[in-house]
Formats: C-alpha cells, structure tokens, sequence
C-alpha cells in the first residue's frame, strides 16, 4: 500500500508550480459589484507577484504590491478600500497565510482547492466577511481570470471579476521578507 507523503509532495509541488506561473507584474481591469449600488464600479490596477529565495515560514513566501493605474471615483467612493499597498503571503501546505487581508489590516488564512493545473480556489474567513476566489491562468498564463464572492455577516455583499494580463515576467527572487 503507498503511503500517504508522496500524494502530498506531488499536491504541494503543484501548488508551488502554480503559484510560481502567478510571478510578473499583472494589469487589473477591475468590475465591482456591490450590493448596495445599482452600477457596478470599475478601477484598473497593477499588482506585482514576487516570490522570496528563502521563505522564514512556509514552503514559498510571496509579496503582492499593488497600485492604481486608473481610479476612476472608486477609491473616493469606497474609501474603506486600500488604494495601494504591499502584503507577504506564505504557502503552508494547502493554506496561504498572509501578512494583511484585503477587506482589514489584520493578517489572514486562506484554504486552497486545486481544481485542475490552470485554477485555484481560495476561501477566507476573517471578521464578518466569507471570501470565496477563483483564479484562473488562461492562454500560456499571459492572462488571469480572478472572480470574487464576498459574503459580510452571511449576506452577499460584494462580486468581482478581474481581467488580468501580464505586463513583465518575473523578475529575481527577493533576499528577505521585511
């Protein structure tokens, strides 16, 4: 009988493979749809994905950045949201924990699902919200495909689609996180 170690090498090296397809900077065409707005919102961003030579914890440390390229009133609408910011992520096994959430300041875990070798899904749980993401890497991984669920207090809030293209491949890995 095989024992149960090689299946989650094999798991973790594709979540590792995966993630290290996610490197490079990427421009965000952004739809957000909230609950409480007749027309959904849009705002264009960048978010570089950057990977750690050494993680301090975890399998693989990561570092997403991320900036506005076109605002559009979003950020003075929904001012609770981080105009730019930096966060670090680390590969557990089959959980991502990061440095800051995205909806609050605090740091968060996130469970992974593979659906195949192109897709990923990440649910989260922190304060009132259950966030449930869908990221795809489409065409050579020139192209991601992020939809995102955001249910506050069990009542569907927020959806988002993210329109993704790379705009530069990898650079090298960081020294050390901060």
């Amino acid at each position: 009988m095989p024992s149960a170690s090689p299946t989650r090498i094999r798991l973790d090296s594709n979540l590792r493979r995966w993630f290290s397809r996610n490197l490079g900077l990427w421009r965000s065409r952004r739809l957000y749809f909230f609950r409480d707005e007749e027309e959904p919102m849009r705002v264009d961003m960048f978010l570089r994905v950057e990977s750690f030579s050494e993680p301090i914890e975890g399998e693989d440390a990561y570092r997403f950045t991320w900036w506005p390229e076109k605002e559009y009133d979003f950020f003075d609408r929904k001012p609770r949201y981080v105009r730019e910011g930096v966060m670090e992520a680390y590969l557990c096994g089959h959980q991502l924990r990061r440095s800051r959430g995205y909806l609050c300041g605090s740091p968060t875990k996130s469970q992974i699902r593979q659906v195949d070798e192109h897709e990923m899904i990440f649910e989260s749980h922190y304060l009132e919200w259950d966030i449930l993401e869908h990221i795809r890497l489409v065409d050579q991984d020139r192209f991601r495909s992020r939809s995102i669920y955001s249910w506050r207090d069990g009542e569907l809030e927020l959806s988002e689609i993210h329109h993704e293209i790379r705009v530069e491949a990898a650079g090298a890995p960081l020294q050390e996180p901060s």
